[in-house]
């Protein structure tokens, strides 16, 4: 059983779950819209640029969750699914996915951006395993703090082995030999540099000059 991994946004959706979440507490008018949008476009160009501090960014993403209860959350997440996620899905990602399925590959999402945004997104896309960036629950409610390591940069490598460490509790009996890593930022360089076969998906400049560089292979999924 080889391992397949797989970045989330801008990798297996043409687009960026945890900004598209922001975008659609601004267009509902669910948080202060000018001064939202303003700190959220920052942090995304922040994150583009390989220079997020992560702990501010989850500082802000998470704090509108704590306004509501988990069933409301629950049904705001059902309608953002339909409004940004759904036209951001990718037929070649669904397809290289089933690809690695056949192969009898287990599929394993790491994203930095936190749980509560893109658990139902891999629920979706129907892998095996998601590794996020993890929200405090307290009393059943979000706190607004992020847990344990975040799954960032050189924070996906402690998690992924961290997981590998209990992973026959979820189905996977292998390890990282032959295993894949498909990416789009600079920011997953450290872990793309971990696996047997990094591969550069639709890449940034940054990393597409690095995977030139180190001979990696460079695939698109969009529409060509």
């Amino acid at each position: 059983m080889n391992l397949a991994i797989f970045d989330l946004d801008n990798t297996l959706i043409a687009g960026d779950s945890d900004h598209s979440w922001g975008e659609f507490l601004v267009e509902r008018e669910l948080v202060d819209v000018e001064a939202y949008k303003r700190a959220n476009d920052q942090f995304y160009q922040d994150y583009e640029r390989g220079e997020l501090d992560i702990h501010a960014y989850q500082e802000f993403s998470l704090q509108p969750l704590t306004r509501y209860s988990m069933a409301e959350l629950a049904e705001l997440h059902r309608q953002f699914m339909t409004a940004k996620i759904d036209p951001l899905r990718l037929p070649q990602a669904d397809a290289l996915l089933q690809q690695h399925r056949q192969r009898g590959d287990y599929l394993l999402i790491i994203t930095s951006t936190n749980r509560f945004i893109t658990q139902p997104i891999a629920d979706a896309l129907g892998v095996d395993f998601l590794l996020a960036t993890e929200a405090e629950i307290v009393d059943g409610r979000y706190s607004g703090k992020m847990i344990g390591t975040p799954c960032y940069q050189d924070g996906k490598i402690t998690r992924l082995h961290q997981w590998l460490q209990q992973a026959q509790q979820h189905g996977f009996t292998g390890d990282l030999e032959n295993s894949y890593f498909y990416s789009d930022s600079i920011n997953d360089a450290p872990l793309l540099r971990e696996v047997t076969h990094p591969i550069a998906v639709d890449p940034d400049a940054s990393l597409r000059t690095l995977a030139e560089q180190q001979g990696w292979q460079v695939i698109s999924l969009r529409d060509q």
